[in-house]
């Protein structure tokens, strides 16, 4: 079943007010949730709607934070969310180091504090209108086990930069240190498949098909999936993203970060407060005139779009294509809904007096 984005997105507004959010703050999380779903990442879109609303009722997140800079340089922040949707709090704080590149070429802006922020992309991608490189990172509940280790200690702790170009559509990489984000195995449970091998381990670290291993106490896996193919990289990766986005800020790091799940509480001994986020600004023209590097990425972009594929691929991608051709797709035909989520997001409704259909 498919559903206009103006819909989908109207009904997340009326949603979040009903929550407490200013008319402000629901228009800014409804435009970063619904992004998602236009751009094909299905897993942070609105199907995590009912998710945040739980949270809320946990009183775990912060209807109407008062987000604030709480130390700074001329050129890095920290932020403090104060309890608030992520989804508000990250373009707060995108917009900080954005701010701080305009005076000072590069602005960096660590967060704490704060909740799941949806897709990484939306954030990177504020950069872009100003000819500057956007980086957006952030830490998330602990699914993932280190390469050797049967605990969890990590979050898929997704890494996204966006980079301007001039006719070139931007480049913009998004993605998870884990071989799979945990929404793809939520979409797998949706739709009763399996998961690849790879993507998971069971509680006593094998590796499983069972797109429901997480759950029954196993744990993701990092980018890799294992030793021989790399997992000590997507390991460290996510490490990087972890201590940039909270030993830094001064949120919770590694196990201790709060899971997104309101049915599983919080560490009672945290050693920080909230997830975090980091992010930076780069001004191009702190570095060459902002026309010859856009000039120069084009030239980038079309010398790696004209690699010769392998048998049996159309063409080689750049990063951030998929997303694009996608919501030029969705924005005219409308984005489809599994129905489960249709059912959710009805319930949801019926439960706070907004019509989804």
């Amino acid at each position: 079943m498919n559903f206009t984005y103006e819909h989908l997105r109207q009904f997340t507004i009326e949603i979040l007010k009903k929550i407490g959010c200013s008319d402000k703050d629901a228009n800014i999380a409804a435009d970063v949730l619904v992004s998602a779903d236009l751009r094909g990442v299905d897993s942070h879109g609105v199907a995590r709607l009912s998710g945040y609303v739980r949270l809320w009722e946990k009183g775990r997140i912060n209807a109407n934070p008062n987000i604030r800079v709480t130390y700074e340089t001329p050129s890095t922040a920290v932020v403090d969310g104060d309890g608030g949707l992520g989804l508000v709090v990250a373009p707060f704080a995108m917009q900080v180091a954005i701010e701080k590149a305009k005076t000072a070429g590069t602005g960096w802006v660590s967060v704490k504090n704060s909740n799941h922020y949806g897709i990484a992309g939306y954030h990177a991608m504020m950069a872009l209108e100003h000819d500057m490189i956007g980086i957006s990172l952030t830490n998330a509940s602990p699914l993932v086990s280190p390469t050797f280790s049967k605990e969890r200690l990590l979050g898929t702790n997704p890494i996204s930069v966006a980079i301007p170009a001039n006719q070139q559509p931007p480049f913009v990489a998004d993605m998870a240190t884990t071989t799979a984000a945990n929404g793809k195995l939520e979409i797998l449970q949706r739709k009763n498949q399996e998961a690849p091998l790879g993507w998971v381990q069971d509680p006593q670290g094998v590796p499983t098909k069972d797109a429901n291993g997480v759950k029954k106490g196993g744990a993701l896996l990092p980018l890799g999936g294992d030793r021989d193919h790399g997992s000590h990289k997507g390991y460290a990766l996510g490490a990087i993203v972890d201590i940039f986005s909270a030993v830094l800020s001064g949120a919770n790091y590694g196990p201790w970060v709060p899971p997104f799940v309101a049915f599983l509480e919080p560490d009672p001994n945290p050693v920080g407060e909230g997830l975090g986020h980091f992010f930076g600004a780069m001004r191009v023209d702190a570095f060459r005139p902002a026309d010859d590097f856009k000039d120069h990425m084009d030239t980038w972009i079309s010398r790696f779009r004209s690699a010769t594929p392998v048998e049996g691929q159309e063409k080689v991608l750049i990063p951030g294509d998929p997303e694009r051709e996608l919501e030029a797709i969705r924005i005219k035909e409308g984005i489809p809904l599994l129905q489960p989520v249709v059912e959710d997001l009805t319930q949801l409704g019926e439960k706070l007096g907004v019509s989804f259909s």
